[in-house]
């Protein structure tokens, strides 16, 4: 199964709006990318920075299990959206 273009920036607002909420993982995300509180207002409808939010939802298993959870949504979801709103600009670690 594959995603819209569409329905990856929908997941991917969710999961910004759940990063938000979040007060223990919304630290972690400010300080890992330098974003400002207005970084993510100015940000919030661009595919690029929307894919680094999903990107950085996909480093811990139990923080896609959360979101996952939270939304009802399968644990493959975010990464499959973050492959469509990043295409070939997705980071390769190996």
């Amino acid at each position: 199964m594959t995603l819209s273009h569409e329905a990856a920036e929908t997941l991917a607002l969710d999961a910004l709006t759940w990063l938000v909420n979040n007060d223990e993982v919304l630290p972690v995300f400010m300080g890992a990318t330098g974003a400002s509180v207005d970084d993510l207002r100015a940000r919030a409808g661009e595919a690029d920075f929307l894919g680094s939010v999903l990107e950085f939802l996909t480093m811990d298993d139990a923080w896609v299990v959360a979101f996952c959870d939270t939304k009802g949504v399968g644990y493959d979801q975010p990464l499959m959206a973050a492959h469509v709103l990043l295409g070939s600009a997705r980071m390769h670690w190996t």
